[in-house]
């Protein structure tokens, strides 16, 4: 019996520490190539992730059911695998508000609230170029100084993040 069990038990630490090793392999493949966009592209190119950087950053959403109660209403399932794949690059961390020890909250690390020239740039494209395609949302002071729009942006969410550490 005893013999068993040890067996077992060696069995799982063996499997654990390959599945460690494996998840550190994919962590170093996960980069199709060394191009600095390329690399860029392979974290935040596919379209929910620059959705929920835009969530958090601008409309200052931070726990899961916020962020999932977005206009383009993400699936459950995509949205776990993208706040986990940016929490892994260290574009967000997750933490607990004081009131709800239970309730994760998501937010921005700096390298994540640096994206905000990327998300102003995005919006300032569709802004003017989708709208013979789609109905798109007028958004006020999109007309001010990119460096002033790109700054209060910063600023405003830094703040908040200041109260959760």
């Amino acid at each position: 019996m005893f013999y068993i069990f040890t067996i077992g038990l060696i069995a799982n630490i063996i499997i654990t520490i390959d599945l460690i090793a494996i998840m550190k392999k994919n962590m170093t493949n996960k980069f199709r190539s060394g191009c600095p966009i390329s690399s860029t592209l392979d974290v935040v190119g596919d379209k929910w992730s620059l959705l929920i950087i835009r969530d958090m950053l601008i409309k200052h959403k931070k726990t899961f059911k916020e962020i999932s109660n977005s206009d383009e209403r993400i699936a459950p399932s995509i949205l776990s695998a993208r706040l986990k794949l940016l929490e892994s690059i260290h574009l967000i961390f997750k933490t607990k508000t004081v009131e709800n020890k239970k309730e994760n909250i998501y937010l921005l690390t700096d390298k994540g609230v640096e994206l905000a020239p990327i998300i102003l740039e995005f919006t300032l494209w569709g802004d003017k170029w989708m709208r013979e395609f789609n109905q798109i949302d007028h958004i006020d002071g999109l007309k001010a100084d990119k460096s002033v729009i790109i700054k209060t942006i910063q600023d405003n969410y830094k703040n908040i993040v200041t109260e959760y550490k």
